[in-house]
Parts: structure tokens; C-alpha cells; sequence
């Protein structure tokens, strides 16, 4: 198989979509500050929307319905970040840190 023959079978796709996924996933367990867990969560958003590009283009009749779905996963990525975003900032207003551990009045 010719390397640049790569984009036209789903495995190489599904195989980076199961890259980003286990990348994020580390980071979501491994980090402690919160702007570390938002980009995390950001990869395995990433993760989800090539998975489902990969499976329209590959195996939907209509591959137009899945990239509409994309765009409105891409805009509910952008409030979640923007709204994350402001939580670490009044976070960081009120305990002058970012830091998972040392929120410890936040504990229900």
C-alpha cells in the first residue's frame, strides 16, 4: 500500500480518532489545573467529531448530514470552552489558584 494512498481508507482515521481519545483521556487523569483538564476535554471533543467525519464520509449515503451535526458539535465546543474559561477565572479571582487540589472549600 502506497503511504499516500492513506486518506482513502477509514482506518487511519479511526485509528487517530483513537489516539486523540486516549491522549485526552491521560490528561483529563494526569493534570490538576483546570485549563490543563479543558484542553483534555477539548481533545476528546476533537476525537468524537473525527470519529463521526470518518463514518459519514466512509459509510453514510449522504455525508452533508454528518458534517452539518459537526458544525453544531463545534459550536457547542466553543460555549463550553468560553463558559469554562470564565469559571476558572472567577476561580482564580476568589483562591488565586488553578489547581484541583487546592479547592478544597469547593467540596460538596
Amino acid at each position: 500500500m502506497n503511504p499516500l494512498d492513506l486518506h482513502q481508507t477509514p482506518s487511519a482515521y479511526l485509528i487517530l480518532a483513537a489516539l486523540l481519545l486516549a491522549i485526552g483521556l491521560f490528561g483529563l487523569l494526569k493534570r490538576r489545573t483546570l485549563v490543563g483538564m479543558l484542553i483534555s476535554g477539548e481533545l476528546i471533543f476533537g476525537a468524537a467529531m473525527l470519529n463521526l467525519m470518518t463514518v459519514t464520509r466512509f459509510f453514510a449515503p449522504d455525508p452533508a448530514i454528518g458534517q452539518v451535526f459537526i458544525l453544531f458539535i463545534m459550536g457547542l465546543s466553543a460555549a463550553e470552552v468560553a463558559i469554562a474559561l470564565s469559571i476558572v477565572i472567577a476561580v482564580y479571582r476568589n483562591y488565586k489558584s488553578i489547581q484541583t487540589r487546592e479547592l478544597s472549600e469547593m467540596k460538596g
